[in-house]
């Protein structure tokens, strides 16, 4: 939760996505790909960390 809670603050607060009073849909959906668009060239992006490990059980899901 804390991960997207991040991205959602940096989107909002860096790429300035979070306006109320767009004109018509597609001033809105210029506005949220270009904010996307912006995010994607950030050098540091929050992650989470994770290992895969392989073994030889035989899992059910």
């Amino acid at each position: 939760r804390s991960v997207i809670e991040t991205i959602n603050d940096e989107l909002k607060n860096m790429c300035q996505v979070e306006h109320s009073r767009h004109r018509s849909f597609g001033n809105f959906i210029t506005n949220l790909i270009s904010g996307l668009i912006a995010y994607c060239f950030f050098p540091k992006k929050p992650a989470i960390k994770f290992e895969t490990s392989n073994t030889n059980q035989i899992t059910l899901f």
